[in-house]
């Protein structure tokens, strides 16, 4: 191999994916093996790579590689989700583009044009996701539109119609006019925007009354008015109210009890009702009910018996029931009803008002509540055992703060709006008779059959069944991803689905914890009597360095694929995992990526500098207590990277990785070992440093693949044959650590790091050799570690003494005093303010840890060994500050 200054990922990351792909390194059928199974959450048809799946898919692929590493068939399954909302929307500007539209044509040719569009468009975001290095197995690749995925939904609505959980009826439902359907609460986004706040004065019938008006209400006194006001931000809605509410409790409306008012403009009488969900502080204390157009007055509307009043048409514009503009959007009526309530005297006041409003994720058209004739599905029954999966533990939520959020979802459910007024999806198996009722079926032929037997009609034929227009809610389909990606509907005993499930570990974001996860693992119970997955991984959401949730419309988001071009797979992927801990947001900024790219070049540099050693064989070594330290020290960050990804804290299990390799290998392991300048190395330290970097390579590969997969066929590391690949390569076991050990060479790293600080203060060169003498207190034997200190340190002469040196520099290191005579006469003012600040350093530092011994909580939960560490500190500050305290003595301080 030709090595190149710096590491160059656009000249591997092809290369290495491509041959990965040839060889079949990705593909997973069901053998001897323990399985490891992922199934990816499908992305949308219409998506393009973002910030979001960057990190859910580096997270996934990191898992699948450590797992296929540790010697299990692992397999992720890859996919997308039709999104019905979504593709129907970009095929209808498609269409509009060619000057066709869809109300021109048949639901066939229509969705003749979807599908064409889903092949130009559908597979984008999977290839941009190869391009992450995601080592799914494509050979499985699903789409939720799939024919046997389709005919699992059709199976599926037609066995829980069955059993009495799918209904059909009027609900209050999130309806997208743009769109034209009914949406589900996770395709609506809460944005607040600026609005206006309509104060509108309502007549009372046919008598006067005392009311308060503002000015009076201040002054405690009474005038008598003949209406009451109501505050609103949706004006051109008062054609629907039903009635008037107010709280019981109210003393300025007491009058207004079982009396009746005015709607200003038609002058339809509507009562006052007494309702305690009323606010007595927002507005006027008045409420305007419109059961038709909100769901708290449907519900209200329920309660009191009220008429519902519709006047709002599927496309957002006003109908006939509105009496005045008819045929007119609802915002640019807003507009105009304002202007008429003021001309009519009824407008009493405008005021500026911010709220959150519901916006259709996929179109950004305003959610408008409206009544529904929808189909639904019964969730209460089904959520009873998907709730207990995760609080028994048996389904783990990563992190487990979001039991509660879980718990508090499964004991709320509603029943799930499951229809959609679209032509892109799974259409309903509901037909409909001449009479209006309806039967649920397969197909038409099995619908004929049921529609004869039920109305005792043998004459009926094919021709007088019409088939329900909508298609299901994607969720519907998505919610039996993990069983229908492995045919489990069709085949319900094939290989696959008793190999791979349960399925191991699911990646997702927390915003569809309930949406999707609860919906699966409710399907799970339903249709395998089992959970689909063990671990549930909740992500958090990419923000950038202001906090601000990363999107295209805030300009904030940078483009992946920009980032993988600039810094490499490889220091994305690292930049992504650095600020990632689960379930928490992360704030992610460039540099991260930049500081990928920068490890990334470390790695190389250090391959480089072994690769460029000469070695000589005769030579004896004379390096092994720097190689038996980094094997321990190796081990002991093996421990530390396998428990956290045993407890999926994959950003720490990074980062001790990162500084096993940047601080333990480079800065310290190869600058112990390695040879002066145009020297040859021994054989025995050189294969030992190989072995470790080789080591180092396999435990980078899940976090970095492109890179060490490229270093792992270099010459240096020997032959390999075509199947020899670090992707597969075996995750090394922890082996012996010597504790003792690793301890002395922290000091030993304090010894240094102390030289080196004197160097600077002192503006001593690093090739000037300095003496260095020590009184030993904690009986370390630093004879052992004479070559390291004398070599990193540049010191020509390395003695113990048993008194202080006088006249030296010295410094502490755990409870040992070193001395370096420097010639020069020592300032014992400043050297007495060093130590007292020394002292004052370790009096806080006691302090803080005596706190921590003292706190009876943290006694009774700490770890004994975290307890020990605490101990240890405390040991060790209390023996410095006894030096110190002797020292300011000696000087007379």
């Amino acid at each position: 191999m030709s090595i190149s200054k710096t590491y160059l990922p656009k000249e591997t990351e092809d290369k290495w994916y491509s041959y990965w792909l040839k060889h079949n390194f990705f593909k997973s059928v069901p053998d001897e093996r323990e399985p490891y199974t992922i199934v990816i959450p499908p992305p949308n048809v219409t998506g393009v790579l973002h910030m979001g799946h960057m990190l859910n898919n580096t997270i996934q692929d990191v898992l699948v590689r450590r797992a296929r590493m540790k010697g299990k068939n692992a397999c992720w399954v890859p996919g997308t989700d039709h999104a019905s909302i979504a593709t129907e929307a970009k095929v209808v500007a498609m269409l509009k583009e060619r000057g066709i539209s869809k109300k021109d044509l048949t639901r066939p040719e229509f969705l003749t044009y979807a599908w064409e569009w889903k092949e130009k468009y559908g597979g984008i975001i999977l290839d941009q996701l190869k391009k992450l290095g995601a080592s799914c197995d494509w050979d499985r690749t699903k789409f939720t539109m799939d024919e046997e995925l389709s005919e699992a939904v059709i199976d599926t609505f037609i066995h829980l119609y069955k059993k009495g959980l799918i209904y059909r009826g009027v609900r209050m439902v999130n309806w997208d006019p743009q769109g034209k359907t009914a949406v589900s609460d996770e395709e609506v986004i809460r944005k607040e925007i600026n609005q206006k706040l309509y104060y509108i004065n309502y007549e009372v019938v046919s008598s006067e009354f005392l009311v308060l008006s503002e000015k009076e209400t201040q002054n405690s006194k009474l005038k008598t008015q003949s209406y009451l006001t109501i505050a609103t931000t949706r004006p051109e809605t008062i054609m629907a109210d039903a009635a008037i509410c107010i709280n019981p409790n109210d003393e300025r409306y007491v009058h207004l009890h079982g009396k009746r008012v005015f709607i200003p403009l038609i002058n339809r009488e509507i009562p006052v009702i007494l309702d305690e969900y009323v606010t007595m502080d927002f507005g006027t204390g008045c409420l305007k009910v419109t059961p038709a157009h909100d769901l708290n007055d449907y519900e209200l509307g329920q309660k009191h018996n009220l008429p519902v009043i519709d006047i709002l048409n599927d496309d957002g514009t006003l109908n006939e029931k509105a009496q005045i503009l008819v045929g007119e959007d609802r915002f640019i009526a807003r507009k105009k009803i304002a202007v008429l309530l003021e001309e009519a005297g009824a407008l009493a006041k405008v005021e500026d008002y911010k709220s959150q409003i519901g916006f259709s994720e996929r179109t950004d058209a305003v959610i408008e509540p409206k009544l529904s004739m929808q189909w639904f599905c019964k969730m209460g029954e089904m959520a009873k055992p998907a709730l207990e999966y995760v609080l028994d533990g048996e389904v783990k939520l990563i992190p487990e703060k979001f039991i509660n959020t879980y718990r508090h979802w499964m004991e709320n459910v509603r029943d799930w709006n499951i229809s959609r007024q679209l032509w892109w999806g799974q259409q309903i198996p509901a037909w409909y008779l001449p009479n209006g009722e309806f039967v649920i079926a397969k197909n038409i032929e099995e619908a004929l059959k049921e529609a004869q037997l039920k109305t005792q009609n043998s004459q009926l034929t094919t021709a007088d069944l019409t088939r329900d227009p909508d298609v299901v809610d994607t969720w519907f389909s998505s919610w039996l991803w993990p069983i229908s990606v492995f045919d489990g509907f069709k085949d319900p005993n094939n290989a696959d689905i008793n190999y791979y499930y349960p399925t191991n570990d699911l990646v997702t974001a927390p915003e569809i914890l309930f949406f999707w996860v609860a919906r699966m693992i409710m399907a799970g119970h339903e249709f395998r009597g089992a959970a689909p997955f063990k671990n549930v991984y909740l992500t958090g959401i990419v923000r950038d360095k202001l906090g601000r949730k990363m999107s295209k419309s805030l300009g904030n988001s940078p483009d992946p694929l920009e980032l993988i071009e600039q810094y490499g797979a490889d220091g994305v992927r690292v930049g992504m995992l650095l600020c990632s801990p689960a379930g928490n947001d992360l704030m992610f900024d460039v540099s991260y990526c930049e500081q990928g790219r920068n490890f990334a070049n470390k790695i190389w540099n250090a391959f480089k500098l072994i690769k460029g050693w000469e070695v000589d064989s005769s030579l004896a070594n004379p390096n092994e207590i720097a190689i038996e330290w980094f094997g321990s020290r190796f081990n002991q960050a093996l421990g530390e990277i396998e428990d956290n990804f045993t407890q999926y804290r994959l950003s720490e299990a990074l980062m001790a990785t990162y500084k096993l390799v940047w601080d333990d290998y480079c800065a310290w392991y190869l600058e112990m070992i390695k040879p002066a300048y145009q020297q040859p190395i021994d054989a025995v330290t050189y294969n030992a440093t190989v072995a470790y970097f080789e080591n180092i390579l396999k435990i980078l590969h899940p976090f970095m693949p492109f890179l060490t997969e490229e270093l792992w066929h270099d010459e240096l590391f020997g032959e390999r044959d075509t199947l020899d690949c670090c992707i597969v390569a075996q995750l090394p076991n922890i082996g012996e650590i010597n504790t003792q050990l690793l301890t002395e060479v922290e000091v030993v790293k304090v010894i240094l790091t102390q030289i080196r600080n004197i160097r600077q203060t002192k503006q001593i060169s690093p090739k000037d050799a300095l003496e260095l003498s020590y009184k030993s207190n904690s009986g370390i034997n630093y004879q052992q570690y004479q070559a390291i200190i004398a070599k990193l340190g540049n010191i020509s002469t390395f003695t113990a003494v048993n008194d202080k040196v006088l006249g030296a520099v010295n410094f502490l290191a755990l409870t040992d005093e070193f001395f370096i005579p420097l010639n020069e006469n020592i300032d014992p003012v400043a050297e007495c303010a060093r130590l007292n600040k020394e002292k004052d350093y370790l009096l806080g530092f006691l302090k803080s840890v005596n706190a921590k011994l003292g706190n009876e909580r943290f006694m009774a939960n700490a770890k004994p060994e975290v307890i020990e560490i605490e101990l240890r500190k405390k040991a060790d500050a209390e023996a410095k500050l006894q030096i110190i305290e002797q020292n300011l003595v000696d000087l007379a301080c």
